[in-house]
């Protein structure tokens, strides 16, 4: 068990006449990202959600308020929490795994939300007996049951000492890439263009560190929300120039020189890396901190 972290889910993993008692934890959460309430400009307070009737524009309390499904334009079939909860199939807290398929078999496109799977109390064994064929084998598993109250089908793979089980969206909620992409325009790149971009991709390969990557989104907003607390205004940020069909070839030239000098400098070591990563970490988690501690006493001042 994740230490300080509570299972989302717990039933059983079965695959054959084999079956091991598992746990569910979230793998990925954005508890730790910074969040705004809605604000009244006037006083400063902060405005609560209210349900109003469409029509009247009287308040609706929750015990007054139901479910319904659009027929007409306006026109509802009202639905009861009761009947929603009669409708939703019953769970039978089994991971039923239904077949072994290549890891590669599946597109991206299809995954939902991860988990990291864990056996629970008893089953270690074949808990571990499965993840270790898994891994020799080189497949996943395809598993259904119930979770959070719809039908999922699952996709479990080995990882580390467990096992990863994403949820995967069905096939209608996938929209089609043809439509996506059917207003692209039928281009044929190849020549001194085609050749440059190979040579820029080939200075720049590297490998997946998710550790190195900085979330600029929020450290953007730490610096905002320091910046209002000490009076001062960020900077503009610059605009991004598009490269024109005319100019492509000259900035693929340029490119091409700017990564080869880049190529030749010296390349930072992993641990360097990681450990500016944290700094960048520590230096925006401060800030955060930093923003809510002065924040606070100024809400009570108003």
């Amino acid at each position: 068990m994740p230490s300080g972290q509570r299972a989302q889910w717990k039933g059983f993993l079965k695959f054959g006449e084999v079956s091991c008692g598992v746990a569910l934890y979230t793998a990925a959460s954005t508890s730790e990202r910074i969040t705004f309430n809605t604000i009244n400009k006037a006083t400063g307070n902060r405005v609560n959600r209210i349900f109003i009737d469409s029509e009247t524009e009287d308040p609706v309390p929750k015990e007054a308020q139901t479910k319904g499904f659009e027929i007409e334009n306006g026109q509802y079939i009202i639905i009861d929490p009761e009947e929603v909860s009669a409708a939703i199939p019953e769970s039978n807290k089994t991971l039923e795994i239904e077949a072994f398929i290549p890891c590669s078999d599946v597109d991206d496109v299809y995954f939902d939300k991860p988990y990291y799977l864990t056996p629970d109390k008893m089953g270690g064994d074949a808990f571990a007996a499965l993840r270790d064929a898994m891994k020799k084998s080189m497949v996943a598993a395809i598993a259904r049951t119930v979770l959070f109250r719809r039908m999922r089908t699952v996709l479990i793979r080995p990882h580390g000492k467990g096992l990863i089980a994403s949820t995967l969206n069905y096939d209608y909620e996938v929209r089609s890439s043809e439509k996506a992409f059917e207003e692209m325009p039928k281009l044929k790149i190849q020549g001194e263009m085609l050749d440059l971009a190979k040579h820029i991709i080939s200075t720049k390969k590297g490998e997946f560190d998710p550790a190195t990557f900085d979330d600029r989104y929020e450290a953007a907003l730490a610096d905002l929300v320091k910046a209002k607390l000490e009076g001062k205004s960020l900077p503009k940020p610059k605009k991004v120039q598009v490269s024109k069909p005319n100019d492509l070839l000259a900035a693929l030239r340029e490119s091409a020189g700017m990564m080869k000098a880049a190529a030749d400098k010296p390349k930072r070591t992993a641990a360097n890396a990681n450990a500016g990563t944290g700094r960048q970490r520590a230096t925006r988690g401060a800030a955060a901190k930093s923003a809510a501690s002065k924040a606070a006493p100024q809400r009570k001042a108003s």
